[in-house]
């Protein structure tokens, strides 16, 4: 009965260790993701976590107002409704993402990049503006 015991606390001990080193990649990964990420955008540390908190606060207030705007509409047919859902959040982001990163104090960093968003896009011309924006 002593060597399956000992068997059993053996892999259990593996498998501990092992869960151990994928916690150590994965804190490894994320601290590249954030440094990659504040490389990139050219901020601090914690501008990082501001603009992360307003994009995810900016798409939820989007799904959250999005949903209250079409149960006021009335569609009933779910794919015209799936539509125009579609296009109603496609408008409501940027401005919920600007409305955000005012609180968060983050108002010039989304201006640059819903600039640059919509160059890409082809919505808003390359010199718009008169600034550069790098983002």
């Amino acid at each position: 009965m002593r060597p399956q015991v000992d068997g059993f606390l053996l892999t259990f001990a593996r498998l501990k260790q092992k869960s151990r080193s994928f916690r150590r990649k994965g804190d490894l990964y994320l601290n590249n993701m954030f440094e990659r990420l504040q490389k990139k955008w050219k901020v601090s540390g914690i501008q990082v976590l501001l603009i992360l908190c307003t994009f995810a606060i900016g798409g939820s207030l989007t799904g959250y107002a999005g949903k209250k705007l079409m149960n006021l509409l009335n569609i009933e047919q779910r794919w015209l409704w799936i539509v125009v859902y579609i296009i109603m959040v496609t408008v409501l982001w940027p401005v919920a993402v600007l409305l955000v990163s005012v609180f968060f104090g983050q108002f010039r960093f989304f201006t640059g990049y819903l600039k640059k968003m919509g160059r890409r896009m082809g919505i808003v011309r390359p010199g718009a503006g008169g600034q550069r924006s790098e983002v």
